[in-house]
């Protein structure tokens, strides 16, 4: 083949063992070799599954053979370490947890096993996904690939950079307010975050419950489709997961730019204000201009409880990480040497326990949750998020989708907002009210800024209609490609 197996996307490396260009063995290997060549300089690894990834990915040549070749037979994945998989180290780039061998399978885990996938390793995140850049993770910083010296986003970090490098076919990240899609924009890659309740959580090291949504990172949106089919679904084993059917979302991705025509587009004048990048903003109307162009009605709309977004978000998502960190006290997670009594174990598990950023984060729930401050913080912040929502519903009667930035600007210089929390919190100001809401989100490449580096446009769709998300970002990337 022309080109290196490693830089395959998931439809060409399907079609290529489809028909006997390669083998799943041979596409692993050359991942593997790469991730050997690159990772240590990148740092988007964390574990490693050499041996295991080999055997899986013999197994998938083998059903291949009997006519059983699965969603995703053979294409070799990685997994951010957030998600439990058994036998196979899941630390979620923290001390605590450094050691953590899980006896199960998370069910996305689970999904991808039934569709043949192969697991590469599983890729570093911010700690317990708490982060815009990967610079909380506990065992450092990962580098981007597509712009090196600037940080890939976070806190599914490890994973963009991962597809980004071509270390993978694709990988799997998860998003509470924008850690798919941010991390893909800066990365120059595809990220979808499904509607909440479309995937399942069961299984995935908890950090906001009612925000967190595991979803595809990818080379391609078709990609992003066809993982979206394998781990897509109802689980009885998580409460919140939908029994909406799963849809055909990698034929609504080959629909071609003829789907724009007559396509209600929405663009929400609250997500171009003072504050985003000219150069961002430049790149997402040429996408607006390119979706007019192929016959789309373009409208201008509002959503005027945005601005409460953020704060909304910093009171409910630290809230809901300082009841789920509760159960990290040593005792029932934790390392633990034969001869450490209970007592000694707890010490030091707090002395090596949680990094700064979720220290903070703990510490501001809990303040938010304590008598007296309950009503005048966290109700309130569920009821402005309600307000939230409401503005999408009434939205989404004139339009079918929404255009936006993904991010104010493209990724910046490892350690320049380290010390500035509020700054990096505001990375992610573009993508927070599309996790308050429970929406579908995706973000595409749509450009580079003056020193190449990418800019990513951003789609938010109904609730459950990731077709319409999947088919526009297909018609935008033949168009942005062709």
């Amino acid at each position: 083949m022309k080109t290196s197996l490693n830089r395959l996307t998931v439809g060409q490396a399907l079609d290529a063992m489809a028909s006997g260009q390669c083998t799943s063995v041979e596409l692993t290997q050359a991942c593997l070799d790469e991730m050997d060549r690159r990772n240590d300089s990148i740092g988007a690894f964390l574990t490693l599954n050499h041996q295991e990834a080999l055997a899986q990915a013999k197994a998938a040549d083998e059903a291949r053979l009997r006519g059983e070749p699965g969603l995703l037979g053979g294409v070799p994945l990685a997994l951010k370490d957030i998600l439990v998989t058994r036998g196979l180290r899941t630390t979620a780039a923290s001390r605590i947890l450094e050691n953590f061998i899980p006896p199960y399978d998370g069910t996305v885990v689970e999904k991808l096993r039934q569709a043949g996938a192969v697991f590469l390793g599983k890729t570093n995140m911010d700690e317990f996904a708490m982060g815009s850049s990967n610079e909380n993770s506990a065992f450092g910083a990962v580098q981007n690939p597509a712009a090196p010296g600037r940080i890939p986003g976070g806190s599914s970090g490890g994973s963009a950079a991962a597809v980004a490098a071509d270390l993978c076919c694709a990988a799997l990240g998860t998003d509470t307010g924008g850690s798919i899609r941010q991390p893909a924009a800066m990365t120059g890659t595809v990220g979808m975050k499904p509607t909440y309740g479309r995937v399942s959580r069961f299984g995935v090291v908890a950090f906001a419950s009612s925000l967190d949504q595991v979803g595809p990172m990818t080379k391609t949106v078709w990609d992003s489709a066809r993982v979206l089919e394998a781990i897509a679904g109802w689980d009885p084993r998580d409460a919140t997961s939908s029994r909406q059917p799963v849809g055909r979302y990698t034929e609504a991705a080959e629909r071609g730019p003829q789907c724009l025509k007559g396509l209600r587009v929405g663009v929400p004048e609250e997500y171009f204000q003072e504050g985003l990048s000219p150069e961002v903003e430049a790149a997402v109307q040429n996408v607006i201009d390119t979706f007019a162009a192929q016959g789309a009605q373009i409208r201008s709309v509002s959503l005027p409880h945005t601005r409460y977004a953020v704060a909304t978000y910093y009171l409910i998502a630290t809230a809901e990480a300082s009841s789920n960190l509760a159960r990290y006290d040593g005792v029932r997670y934790g390392k633990r040497a034969q001869s450490e009594t209970l007592k000694e174990l707890y010490t030091r598990s707090r002395a090596e326990g949680f990094g700064s950023e979720v220290k903070r984060r703990i510490m501001l729930g809990t303040y938010a949750l304590s008598a007296g401050y309950y009503d005048a913080y966290y109700l309130r912040a569920q009821k402005v998020r309600t307000l939230i929502r409401q503005d999408f519903e009434e939205v989404f009667k004139d339009v079918d989708i929404l255009v936006t930035p993904t991010s104010p600007t493209t990724a910046f210089p490892i350690g320049e907002r380290i010390d500035d929390p509020l700054q990096m919190y505001l990375a992610d100001i573009f993508t927070i009210s599309c996790n308050l809401a429970g929406l579908p989100g995706m973000s595409l490449p749509c450009g580079k800024d003056g020193d190449g580096a990418p800019i990513g446009v951003q789609l938010l769709g109904k609730w459950f209609e990731e077709e319409t998300l999947c088919a526009v970002g297909g018609a935008w990337e033949a168009l942005y490609n062709g």
